[in-house]
């Protein structure tokens, strides 16, 4: 398990700290700003969001390759870092951790065999720590051929694909068998195609070891494929965390419901609520959603509408359903496994997504289905 409690992690630290004194100014432009999130046995827990949002920062701050400011580092019942600003008690070296890290570079050595590659982190601990050879040699066959490259034992490092010198790269994590595994957006490097099957391929392996992992990504997709929790950063905060489909049905704020897939966004305010079925106001009439938020009547708020919620027809069932608006299809797009309709519905344009046998000639007025369940209540501010 890992837990960490009050991350700070400022840009240049002690000397931007030591400038900042001496200037008589208290700025300091933070990377990771008190941040906190607990990791449970077995989970792959993501940390998404934009470049620069603080996420590469905080991986590195639990190998060891980065000192925090202030705050606590814990992984099962060792402490890796512990301290306060200025003051640190506890900050184990990178090399002691014990931790298990895949970068975005694959980070082998062309040199060496795959088996010598995957066997170097065995071979080089200390002597009272070092398996014996027949050890090594069964623990390196082992994670090879659960990354299906047995039979790639004996090769040259750089003659083996871009996917295989990914799963190189991850065999020569886990064969420290360590209490924590660290991702460092392995994937981006790899082809589109490749990377999709490589996904599915990595929580299966994730989910068969059983190993707690800790992810870094931009990619949301990759996030929600492969994710049992997600920390959504921003601007070195936690700004939402949970399960993936809760981060994707019920973003906590604008910034989330942007960065996590695709959304239509509507203003109005709260007119009415009944336990949780809140009425908003529209400029473009009357939307009713269901939602556990706890906002107030008059409270402006924003209604996040999901492309794939929106259902579009050309009959009209209105008084039969809720939340049914009337619009004009600007455009349409087919993108293979769906149909993208962009509905001109009063001051909004509205993106549809749905079965591709459901494709509607531009300029046709159409109905717009909008299921209150589906809809997601975004606070303003």
């Amino acid at each position: 398990m890992l837990r960490i409690d009050n991350l700070v992690k400022t840009f240049d630290g002690e000397r931007r700290r030591r400038r900042a004194l001496s200037s008589g100014t208290e700025e300091r432009v933070f990377a990771v700003n008190d941040i906190g999130f607990k990791v449970e046995e077995g989970e792959l827990f993501t940390l998404l969001g934009p470049s620069g949002c603080g996420k590469t920062t905080t991986l590195r701050s639990i190998a060891g390759l980065e000192s925090p400011d202030s705050g606590t580092i814990e992984v099962g019942d060792r402490v890796f870092f512990s301290g306060a600003a200025g003051r640190k008690t506890v900050n184990v070296p990178a090399n002691e951790r014990g931790l298990g890290m895949v970068f975005q570079s694959y980070a082998i050595w062309p040199h060496m065999s795959v088996f010598d590659n995957v066997a170097f982190p065995l071979q080089v601990k200390k002597r009272r720590e070092r398996p014996g050879k027949r050890e090594i040699a069964e623990r390196v066959m082992r994670v090879l051929e659960t990354m299906e490259l047995g039979s790639y034992a004996d090769r040259q490092a750089t003659k083996l694909s871009g996917g295989q010198q990914q799963r190189l790269a991850l065999a020569r994590a886990l064969v420290m068998e360590p209490p924590l595994l660290l991702l460092d957006e392995p994937l981006s490097n790899l082809d589109a195609k490749l990377r999709e099957s490589l996904r599915y391929e990595l929580k299966r392996l994730q989910r068969e070891l059983g190993i707690t992992s800790v992810y870094v990504t931009h990619d949301q997709t990759e996030a929600l494929v492969l994710s049992t929790s997600i920390a959504v950063m921003r601007s070195g905060k936690v700004v939402q965390l949970g399960r993936p489909r809760e981060i994707y049905e019920n973003p906590n704020c604008k910034f989330v419901a942007e960065f996590i897939g695709t959304s239509n966004f509507i203003a109005g305010n709260v007119v009415a609520k009944d336990g949780e079925r809140y009425s908003v106001g529209t400029e473009d009439g009357q939307l009713l959603v269901d939602s556990a938020a706890d906002l107030p009547v008059g409270a402006d708020v924003i209604v996040s509408i999901r492309p794939e919620a929106v259902e579009v027809s050309t009959s009209s069932r209105a008084g039969a359903v809720p939340n049914e608006w009337t619009g004009t299809v600007l455009t349409r797009a087919f993108l293979g496994e769906a149909v993208d309709h962009v509905v001109k519905v009063g001051k909004h344009e509205i993106r549809a997504r749905g079965n591709p046998s459901v494709s509607i000639e531009q300029g046709t007025s159409i109905y717009l289905r909008l299921d209150p369940s589906k809809l997601a209540l975004v606070p303003v501010g």
